[in-house]
């Protein structure tokens, strides 16, 4: 079965970035110039998927402004001549079928993915969380994880080997077996383990394709890991009633939810521009240089 919907959440305060995000969502901090969320509608998009759903919260309406259409300033851009830039305004109203909803408490990921239950209804949907940008140039890291659910028909979560050190800043995978052709059963998954006892070195990595049972579980779901409803909870209970399955993606991940992942996604990006690639080698040069 296609998957034509995608989930993103984007209701958090993004208080790792304070003050920055006190009057504007984290999903709106640009990427050079172009927000981070619209990378992650982009790479839906380039999926194949026809509507998108992004969770917010009463501070985030920027994100709904951003995908509208912008009259006040498509007017002055066709005064101005500016028909490059009006374009670029007009492609961004158009891009997919946007809806939202409000998730009213912010009681974790896994209730957040519960508010698009009547969105959803029932079929297959991809996750996209907004903290991890990945960057693949002809094979967009949801693609892959569509692709592998339309020849397994069963959830998938993305992973991806993080270091010995880094395991306990994420969810890790337990495994029925090593994976092969980068796929393997899931048997669980640990929220933040210590490394010392974590079952694998793979993360889930912000993409997942999962199944409308995940609704049934998430409805009834005890708060976890920091007091919080986890979708990592969840998905470990759809694992007793149908498969579910681990799928290592390649592209290049960003952790954009961190100060240093945020500027390392900036650099490589403006590297990959034509229009910028060579200025900034020369600047690093020069920073380096001091």
């Amino acid at each position: 079965m296609k998957i034509r919907k995608a989930v993103i959440p984007a209701a958090g305060y993004g208080t790792r970035f304070l003050p920055a995000t006190k009057s504007q969502p984290k999903e709106m901090l640009p990427i050079i110039d172009k927000p981070t969320i619209q990378y992650i509608v982009e790479e839906a998009v380039a999926a194949g998927i026809e509507e998108i759903l992004i969770i917010t919260n009463s501070q985030k309406t920027s994100i709904e402004n951003h995908f509208d259409r912008s009259w006040e300033l498509e007017y002055f851009l066709v005064r101005k001549g500016k028909t490059q830039e009006l374009e670029q305004i007009q492609h961004i109203s158009e891009i997919a079928n946007i809806h939202t909803v409000r998730q009213k408490e912010q009681k974790g990921l896994g209730h957040a993915i519960y508010c698009a239950k009547a969105f959803v209804g029932n079929e297959p949907f991809a996750v996209l969380l907004g903290d991890d940008v990945v960057d693949h140039d002809t094979y967009p890291a949801i693609k892959q994880l569509c692709d592998q659910y339309e020849a397994l028909e069963s959830s998938i979560v993305g992973v991806q080997e993080v270091p010995y050190e880094d395991l306990n800043k994420y969810g890790i995978v337990e495994l029925e077996k090593p994976l092969k052709d980068h796929v393997g059963k899931l048997v669980g998954m640990v929220e933040k383990p210590d490394s010392s006892v974590a079952p694998s070195h793979f993360a889930v990595l912000g993409r997942y394709v999962l199944t409308p049972r995940i609704f049934d579980l998430l409805e009834h779901q005890a708060a976890g890991h920091g007091g919080e409803i986890q979708l990592t909870d969840a998905i470990c209970g759809l694992v007793k009633y149908e498969g579910v399955y681990a799928y290592e993606f390649s592209g290049k991940r960003y952790d954009v939810g961190s100060k240093i992942g945020y500027l390392e996604a900036i650099l490589d990006f403006a590297l990959k521009r034509d229009d910028l690639k060579e200025e900034v080698k020369v600047l690093l040069k020069n920073k380096t240089k001091e």
